[in-house]
């Protein structure tokens, strides 16, 4: 696989049955820490509320383990943050392979716009809305790994509400993905009261494009543009499971330029609210 920051086209297959290295590497620590306190797994496990399967899984890095165990673990083996400082890095290997590189570009962003086509932006799903994405995924995923990459999914949401950077947000969306009954209309409604609940903090502007607007800059399909901690600009477009990154000052310039006009296109964010709680109405 080539690194995506090169600004290449990358096209992953979907993952292999070998578990991520960094739960291996997890799994690994956890089991020393533990030797190293005199416990067995199940002592462990009794301490911090989990069975001994699920101790000798995540010690075999055959399953990621979830921030709950990795804080309790941590307390129990006073490991003084030595796991918890892994969590970050298992949870973004729950993702797929071909977004790991561009969620970690996303770690070091200051400000983040993205234009969406077809879909709520994976930062603004809820847990059912993306659950209903992952059970439709075709060839169909096997139930772990869509509950693996739920979870990535929803942990990956934090972003929204870090201090440190205190990142920017500005979503546009297209009115048809807003009105696309994913999962159920129950699924849409909690969805659609979860954007404008998002709307109400102050480093998150929503914008929708409304379907009578009819041809627009955006229509060569969706785009993330991402500004980083040291200024550098970064355009990361993904269609089908292929990713580009790129970097290059001219070409991301030209995004910048697009993305600009889109905004000027788009509804305000309080007529985008507005027509949000109109959908909700229709539900």
């Amino acid at each position: 696989m080539r690194d995506t920051r090169n600004g290449r086209a990358v096209r992953v297959k979907e993952d292999s049955g070998d578990p991520p290295g960094v739960w291996s590497a997890y799994g690994r620590l956890l089991q020393h820490l533990r030797k190293q306190a005199g416990l067995s797994q199940q002592k462990l496990g009794d301490a911090i509320g989990y069975s001994l399967e699920q101790v000798a899984s995540v010690e075999q890095g055959r399953r990621p383990a979830k921030a709950t165990f990795t804080i309790a673990a941590d307390r129990a083996l006073g490991a003084r943050g030595a796991l918890e400082v892994l969590q970050d890095d298992v949870e973004r290997a729950k993702l797929p392979r071909f977004f790991r590189n561009t969620a970690l570009l996303e770690t070091e962003a200051l400000s983040r716009f993205s234009y969406e086509p077809l879909l709520v932006p994976g930062l603004l799903q809820t847990e059912s809305y993306a659950q209903a994405l992952l059970e439709a995924h075709f060839p169909p995923l096997d139930e772990e790994t869509v509950e693996q990459r739920v979870a990535a999914r929803l942990a990956r949401q934090a972003l929204l509400t870090r201090r440190n950077p205190f990142t920017i947000f500005v979503f546009i969306v297209e009115e048809g993905a807003l009105r696309r009954v994913v999962g159920s209309k129950a699924v849409m409604r909690e969805q659609l009261d979860h954007l404008l609940s998002c709307c109400q903090r102050r480093n998150i502007e929503l914008q929708i494009m409304p379907t009578v607007r009819g041809a627009h800059s955006g229509l060569n399909g969706p785009m993330v543009l991402l500004e980083s901690i040291d200024r550098r600009r970064h355009v990361y477009v993904e269609a089908q499971d292929v990713v580009t990154v790129r970097s290059d000052q001219d070409e991301v310039s030209e995004f910048w330029l697009r993305y600009g006009m889109l905004r000027t296109q788009a509804l305000n964010t309080e007529e985008s609210s507005r027509l949000i709680e109109r959908m909700v109405g229709e539900l």
